[in-house]
């Protein structure tokens, strides 16, 4: 389909999703999340695309935040309504099957940050500022943020910045988790494309099924987190990608993954 907020580009096994509103600084307004469900869910079903790279039009944000013209007018009926619409679309892509990696050009604030936390994980630029300021609104983060915040850097740190409202530097974001990587801005995307050529390397369904394993294993107790994972193990040694990568290795060459 014609995306009207987003681009969309495949080439070399990888799929570049850029949310295109650059004169707002990439906000994500309804019309904007529903082309974000509607190119994850052709990319979910893609068999081409191995990785996607999730990024934000122009040098200054990669999504700035929700419409707030659109929150202004919410009710409490309303409100919740939106809260799981958008939800649900993050939820999408932290459960895609293949490794999303946000690349954080600039402001990711409110929900653009949320939208961060949902992707497999993150690379920032120099210049990233990364923050939930909704309290500032008299509102709470409602597209994922007061969940997968303190899942990923603890809740007293998720506490301080869901909280404050306060805006962190990439250096910041790295020194507590919230990024995996801090680059100049010209090595952002290129930097993301020499570890997703990585990953593509890689059994694709070895990718899915530690995806899956990571994502439903850390809200599981240990021990059911553990079968989920002996159970992974078990169907990813049933795989044709199983043999040929022990054979491979045996015989000292490169795999042939095929998917299967």
């Amino acid at each position: 389909m014609a995306y009207e907020n987003l681009l969309l580009e495949k080439k070399n096994s990888i799929a570049y999703v850029t949310v295109n509103r650059p004169k707002v600084l990439n906000a994500l307004n309804t019309a904007t999340m529903e082309e974000l469900r509607a190119a994850f869910s052709e990319l979910k079903n893609d068999p081409g695309t191995r990785v996607v790279l999730l990024t934000g039009a122009g040098e200054k944000a990669f999504v700035a935040g929700a419409d707030i013209s659109e929150i202004a007018k919410l009710t409490t009926l309303l409100g919740k309504e939106f809260a799981n619409r958008g939800q649900s679309v993050f939820t999408l892509i932290e459960t895609l099957g293949k490794p999303v990696i946000a690349c954080i050009n600039g402001f990711a604030l409110g929900g653009g940050c949320e939208l961060a936390l949902a992707c497999s994980f993150r690379l920032a630029s120099e210049n990233a500022r990364l923050g939930q300021p909704e309290v500032k609104l008299g509102i709470i983060a409602g597209y994922g943020g007061s969940q997968r915040l303190p899942r990923l850097v603890g809740k007293g740190v998720a506490n301080q910045i869901l909280l404050t409202g306060e805006m962190v530097s990439a250096q910041d974001a790295l020194r507590i988790g919230l990024v995996n990587e801090v680059t100049a801005p010209a090595d952002l995307v290129p930097r993301a494309e020499a570890i997703a050529q990585k990953i593509i390397a890689n059994g694709p369904l070895a990718v899915q099924y530690t995806l899956e394993a990571v994502n439903k294993g850390a809200e599981m107790p240990l021990p059911d987190a553990l079968h989920l994972e002996a159970e992974l193990f078990g169907r990813s040694c049933g795989t044709e990608d199983k043999a040929e990568g022990t054979a491979a290795f045996l015989e000292k060459r490169a795999a042939q993954f095929k998917g299967k």
